[in-house]
C-alpha cells in the first residue's frame, strides 16, 4: 500500500511537470502566425490583381474610344474597320493585365460596341473576366471576378 502511494505521488508530480509546454505553445503560435502572414499575403495579392485587371479594362476602353471609324487603325464592327474581331483592343488589355503577376491565359476579354458601330459618340464597353487562382491554396479563395469599363468613341 505504501508502495502504491509513493507511485501515485510520483505520477502526480509528473503531471505537474511543465517540461515541453513551451515547445507546444511555440508550435501553436507559429501555426497561427504563419496562417495570418500567408492570409495577409493572399489578400494583398488578390487586391493587387483586382486593381490591375480593372486598370486593364480601362486601358482597353481608352484604346477603343481612340480607334473608332475615323481612325487610320480602326477597331470596331464597321465594314471599314481593319480590326473587326477587336484583337487590337484585346491585346492592349492583355498587355496591361500582364502586370498582375498571374497567368492571364485564362482571362476572357469581351468588347461590345453598344450601337453596333464604332462611329464617334457611340458607346463601347470592355469587360475582363478572370478566375483568381491563389498562390497559397486556401479553400474558398478561388473567385471569379469581372471588371467592366465603358466609354464613347471619340474618333
Amino acid at each position: 500500500m505504501l508502495r502504491d502511494r509513493k507511485l501515485f505521488q510520483s505520477f502526480r508530480g509528473e503531471l505537474r511537470d511543465e517540461t515541453g509546454s513551451a515547445l507546444i505553445e511555440t508550435a501553436l503560435s507559429l501555426v497561427v502566425t504563419f496562417l495570418l502572414a500567408f492570409g495577409l499575403f493572399e489578400l494583398c495579392m488578390f487586391s493587387y490583381t483586382c486593381i490591375v485587371l480593372n486598370d486593364s479594362a480601362q486601358e482597353g476602353v481608352r484604346y477603343a474610344i481612340m480607334h473608332g471609324t475615323n481612325s487610320s487603325n480602326c477597331s470596331g464592327p464597321d465594314s471599314g474597320c481593319t480590326d473587326q474581331t477587336y484583337d487590337n483592343v484585346k491585346a492592349v488589355v492583355r498587355t496591361a493585365a500582364s502586370a498582375s503577376l498571374h497567368d492571364i491565359s485564362a482571362m476572357t476579354v469581351n468588347v461590345i460596341y453598344g450601337d453596333a458601330t464604332a462611329a464617334p459618340g457611340h458607346p463601347v464597353s470592355v469587360s475582363v473576366i478572370y478566375t483568381y487562382v491563389p498562390y497559397v491554396n486556401f479553400p474558398g479563395l478561388e473567385q471569379t471576378v469581372t471588371f467592366t469599363s465603358q466609354g464613347r468613341t471619340i474618333f
